[in-house]
């Protein structure tokens, strides 16, 4: 059955979520107080990169679905589930940002109809849905925590075919009313209480970060005794306790959500008297892989980095989105910079640079990023980087050197065609 739900917040969460709920059938219309942003949307202009969700967000449209208002009135508010995908930026101290969610919660309080129930799918730490309740202060209105588990590039798939849905409520009633939402998926529901769903969501992002730490340290043991890590992860990807995603080397973990879930659970830890000293030591780890590749960039050129022009590929944290937040590309361009490198950079969807790499080059082309550098870094693992003239870019470069710090390329055919090249972890 059909639910009238106002979600507030059109960011990469909130978007999505809108776009997904009135895909399944429901009705939905979306609030942000952005006037221009929220008129690009009610015309089909999707103000982020993500696949599929153009589409979406059209025939959603075109159903009359989905809409979107930069006004709040009473109407919209009085919808049976109101949802709040709000930012919750990382604080100075490492705690998450959480000024934005109150002041919504405040806002709304006066205008809830009854029996209406309160999502949150912003990440927020143990205790956030409690704090929501109190300033609402309503007997006749639930609150229900729904993390979120999108990956970029792969939201719209991970929100239609979630591994699990993860619904935590102090009420069975509340809990199933939200389930209820989701009754046209065909995932397991997960039905828990407020501080064990709002723990979750961090729990997830810091184990898969720490894996990728743990494999990016593996990779560099496989250097030292001569082992290969593409064959050492298919055999640890095989016990089907440990699973092989999220195995592949690279340049380090990052993203709009790893960075600061893992600082805020850390200092969510923290305040409750534990020293998480695992998680911890998988920041540093992390930093330390940043200059890990730094490093095999000078010893790639065999010299000092200042003055050399190098032609790095790939500034986004990750492939099928243009998200630089937090990128492992752009911390480690950042050292090659600071070591004095002329950077020169490549990425097939990001056209300008952060203030730190200001001093740097974007080019519109992989040929002319890699034309006359003495060494090609790849930091991004698109998949169009394989199919790059490498013949060409041999002869074009100053110097064949290449460290592939995504492990993309083959080794043997780039050795083949005359490239010194290096990776991570293989022979």
């Amino acid at each position: 059955m059909a639910k009238q739900i106002t979600i507030i917040g059109t960011g990469y969460v909130g978007l999505t979520t809108g776009a997904c709920l009135a895909y399944l059938g429901h009705q939905v219309v979306c609030i942000d107080t952005n006037v221009e942003k929220i008129a690009e949307l009610n015309s089909g202009i999707c103000p982020i990169y993500e696949k599929g969700l153009p589409d979406l967000l059209a025939k959603g449209l075109e159903t009359e679905r989905l809409s979107f208002s930069d006004t709040a009135d009473t109407k919209l508010l009085q919808n049976e589930f109101i949802f709040l995908c709000l930012p919750t930026p990382q604080a100075e101290d490492g705690r998450a940002e959480l000024s934005a969610i109150y002041e919504v919660a405040e806002s709304l309080k006066s205008f809830l109809s009854s029996k209406a129930i309160v999502v949150n799918k912003s990440t927020v730490p143990v205790g956030t849905c409690k704090v929501i309740s109190q300033i609402i202060g309503r007997e006749d209105i639930d609150i229900v925590s729904n993390p979120e588990f999108l990956r970029e590039g792969s939201a719209i798939e991970d929100f239609l075919k979630p591994d699990r849905i993860i619904i935590g409520a102090n009420a069975i009633e509340a809990s199933d009313r939200v389930a209820e939402l989701y009754s046209n998926l065909e995932s397991p529901i997960i039905q828990v209480d407020w501080a064990s769903a709002e723990t979750v969501k961090y729990a997830t992002n810091s184990f898969l970060a720490m894996k990728v730490s743990f494999v990016n340290a593996l990779a560099a043991v496989c250097e030292a005794v001569g082992a290969d890590i593409e064959l050492v992860a298919k055999g640890l990807g095989t016990d089907n306790r440990i699973g092989s995603k999220f195995l592949q080397p690279g340049p380090g973990w990052g993203g709009s959500c790893f960075p600061k879930d893992m600082q805020a659970l850390v200092r969510l830890a923290s305040d409750s008297g534990y020293k998480f000293e695992l998680l911890e030591a998988v920041v540093d780890a992390n930093a330390q892989q940043f200059k890990r590749i730094a490093e095999k960039v000078e010893k790639a050129v065999g010299k000092s980095l200042e003055g050399v022009h190098v032609a790095v590929l790939g500034l986004t944290f990750k492939a099928g989105t243009d998200d630089i937040r937090n990128s492992p590309a752009i911390a480690v361009s950042k050292l090659l910079s600071e070591l004095g490198a002329q950077l020169n950079f490549y990425d097939p969807l990001v056209e300008s640079l952060p203030e730190e790499l200001s001093d740097g080059i974007v080019h519109d082309s992989a040929e002319k990023a890699v034309t006359n550098t003495e060494v090609i870094v790849i930091l991004t693992e698109w998949p169009e980087f394989k199919d790059l003239d490498w013949i060409k870019f041999q002869r074009i470069a100053k110097s064949s050197k290449i460290v592939d710090a995504r492990n993309l390329l083959n080794p043997q055919t780039l050795r083949d065609i005359g490239f010194e090249y290096a990776s991570l972890g293989r022979k």
